[in-house]
């Protein structure tokens, strides 16, 4: 059980939020005449006031809004709770969508104190029920992200499709496919081909937005441009070449150039990447084969199921 200690709101963007007593939240914007608002999963900030005054010990002196936060609460390391922890405040009910944030451009407090525990600390939340939040209201955990449904992220790399000299189809394909099998698909991203683009979007959506899954399509082949296996070998933890191999292996049964596909799946942290070769008829047949198996695969790698001693039986 936490406690909110204070609610910060501003008119514009990129200034310290001013004190307020309360607010009115809402799913179509998140709070009431917040600039930051707007149908995104960014609509609510939040910050734990244990944070502010362990920063505050090393003489910042920061008031409540300075990091730019909204809610800021006792009780909770809200880093430590994973992506799809729901809150509750009376009525309004929150969902974490992001931890931590990208720092574009340092802060009058990072230039003072040489850091900010905003882009590490903070975390945000989208309203999926209205209500107001007044200060000293208490705030619980009602539920965490689990089995009922996964979060995918889709990246497409194309130097045509992000040029916009060509449409691309396989990354909504594959979005349309996952949300069929019940995914909830957070992102679809279109990069030029190339690594640091894409390291860079692996790393953020591993870290910040926490998909379950996230499938990359094109980049795969023999073209000096082809490097999505680099990008996805860069960012990973740990290998998980099982599932390359199989779709490979599927895949040889309908055409031999299959072999040509260099595509690999990784995990970071609790993500599963996988490569999908780049046209709509690959990216389908790859996801006829993997897709009835992954979701025991996610589960183990969530922590939220038992080992892989069980076969899966179609």
């Amino acid at each position: 059980m936490g406690q909110v200690m204070a609610i910060c709101t501003s008119t514009v963007r990129g200034v310290a939020k001013e004190y307020i007593g309360s607010a009115a939240f809402t799913p179509e914007w998140g709070i009431v005449g917040d600039a930051h608002g707007g149908k995104w999963h960014r609509q609510v900030s939040l910050l734990g006031a244990e944070k502010i005054r362990e920063f505050n010990k090393r003489g910042a002196e920061v008031s409540p809004g300075a990091f730019g936060e909204n809610l800021v609460v006792e009780g909770f390391d809200f880093r430590s709770l994973p992506v799809g922890t729901q809150l509750r405040c009376g009525q309004v009910l929150l969902e974490m969508t992001q931890i931590g944030k990208e720092c574009h451009s340092h802060c009058e407090i990072y230039k003072r104190m040489g850091d900010c525990i905003m882009p590490r600390e903070g975390v945000f939340a989208k309203v999926l029920e209205a209500g107001t939040i007044s200060v000293g209201d208490e705030m619980e955990i009602v539920s965490s992200a689990g089995k009922a449904h996964y979060r995918a992220a889709v990246i497409t790399l194309s130097d045509k499709g992000a040029a916009g000299e060509r449409e691309d189809q396989s990354g909504p394909a594959i979005a349309k496919r996952l949300e069929a099998a019940g995914y909830e698909v957070i992102e679809q991203l279109l990069l030029p081909d190339g690594r640091e683009k894409l390291e860079q979007q692996l790393i953020r959506l591993c870290d910040q937005r926490q998909p379950h899954l996230i499938i990359t399509t094109g980049g795969t082949g023999f073209s000096p441009r082809d490097l999505t296996p680099e990008a996805t070998l860069a960012v990973a933890e740990r290998n998980a070449p099982g599932v390359a191999e199989a779709i490979r292996a599927y895949s040889m049964s309908i055409t031999n150039r299959a072999m040509l596909s260099r595509g690999v799946a990784v995990l970071r942290k609790k993500t599963l990447i996988v490569n999908l070769p780049g046209s709509v008829k690959a990216t389908q047949e790859s996801l006829d084969c993997i897709l009835d198996v992954l979701p025991h695969g996610l589960d183990v790698l969530a922590g939220t199921s038992g080992d892989c001693g069980s076969p899966v039986i179609n």
